[in-house]
């Protein structure tokens, strides 16, 4: 058998459906296949590869990490110089109350994470989650997923959670004294790139600050750059109590994180001792290359030149035949079709021409674009060239 068929039987399979590209090589916004195709890669691993696939400073910090040592000891207990690094070099740009990192090895893992804390820092059971929002597929996470189409087949789930509408001042209400913490998506991702309204996310601060609440702010897509800040929050005048990431974290490799004030995270180092613990968690190759591309995409300016990149995806998509609208949040955009088989339909015929896209989750009727923020205009040119013909066929 081929690989091809290897993969197909050997390997579990998340759909009925898959890709099934063989990649043999990336390399910045580039992907290569088994039989020579090249793709323009509108994807990113899903806005993992923010500083691009293979960054040279990357390869070269997990190069010196692999000589010095791989997994020593689970999490918590040695002092690892890529954990500590990485965690001051992520405190020095937030705020003072997101001074203490927890490194895990997803985001769903940090979403686990945080719910935890949540619980043990109020006392309180109680969890709000908002309608169309992703937050891993854990049974956690799954549990305040904003669909019950994904959430029926699997429960029974958390008790106390209950989905609210997004950007909506109504749904406010549903927060209580009882609430141990709101959930909520920066920017919602994969409802197709919706942020909401600078009043809306104010007064869900507000409101979570009124009743000793904790916000947390999933930012694992939405962070290091994709909405034109580094952080998205900082666009709307709000600090979380919590904040969730992943995703472009590991500039590549697998590492999520959970960010909360020092006096929040200590409540796990007693009654129970290690009250929230992971093997692999922070793993060092992954903290390293993390770092590398967290610095690389500073030293850069990568999120500042997101908005105008963005924008000219914007400009060249405007009026595509058949679409009926397009939302962008940096360089973060969504083209919504008229239904789900037409989005496909573009989203093949892009990937026969060297362009790779997919849809939402939540917004399967968009096509994705979320390029590493490296991407030139150059290939910002071909790619809409690409999307325009494939819309007109």
């Amino acid at each position: 058998m081929n690989l091809r068929q290897l993969f197909l039987q050997h390997v579990a399979q998340t759909s009925t459906a898959p890709l099934a590209l063989e990649i043999v090589k990336a390399e910045g916004c580039t992907l290569y296949g088994a039989a020579g195709e090249e793709w323009l890669d509108l994807i990113g691993g899903i806005s993992v590869a923010n500083v691009g696939h293979r960054h040279p400073a990357v390869l070269e910090a997990v190069r010196t990490q692999l000589d010095a040592y791989l997994h020593v000891m689970v999490y918590g207990e040695f002092v690892q110089s890529p954990q500590v690094r990485y965690a001051e070099a992520l405190a020095a740009t937030l705020p003072e109350t997101l001074g203490s990192v927890y490194f895990t090895n997803s985001g769903a893992e940090a979403v686990e994470g945080a719910m935890k804390l949540a619980k043990r820092v109020t006392g309180r059971t109680e969890i709000v989650a908002f309608e169309d929002s992703y937050h891993g597929s854990t049974q956690g996470a799954l549990s305040i997923i904003g669909s019950e189409y994904w959430r029926n087949a699997y429960r029974p789930l958390l008790p106390g959670v209950h989905h609210a509408r997004y950007n909506d001042l109504s749904a406010l209400d549903r927060i209580s004294t009882d609430t141990a913490c709101v959930i909520a998506e920066t920017v919602q991702a994969e409802a197709g790139v919706l942020p909401p309204s600078k009043e809306w996310l104010q007064a869900l601060r507000a409101r979570c600050t009124e009743t000793g609440t904790l916000l947390i702010l999933d930012e694992i897509q939405a962070g290091f750059g994709r909405t034109g800040t580094l952080w998205a929050f900082e666009a709307y005048g709000v600090v979380p109590d919590v904040l969730l990431l992943g995703k472009a974290l590991g500039g590549g490799m697998p590492l999520g994180a959970f960010i909360a004030s020092k006096e929040h995270m200590d409540h796990f180092a007693d009654a129970p001792v290690l009250g929230h613990i992971t093997t692999f968690g922070g793993h060092p190759v992954c903290c390293a290359a993390g770092l590398a591309a967290f610095e690389a995409l500073r030293r850069e300016e990568l999120a500042a030149g997101a908005a105008a990149k963005g924008a000219h995806f914007e400009e060249l998509l405007r009026d595509v035949p058949g679409a009926r609208a397009l939302h962008r949040c940096g360089l973060w955009l969504a083209l919504r079709f008229e239904s789900f088989e037409h989005c496909k339909a573009v989203i093949d015929r892009c990937i026969a021409a060297g362009v790779l896209t997919d849809w939402f989750l939540f917004a399967s009727d968009c096509l994705r674009i979320s390029p590493p923020l490296t991407i030139s205009e150059e290939e910002i040119r071909r790619a809409c060239t690409v999307i325009r013909a494939a819309a007109e066929a």
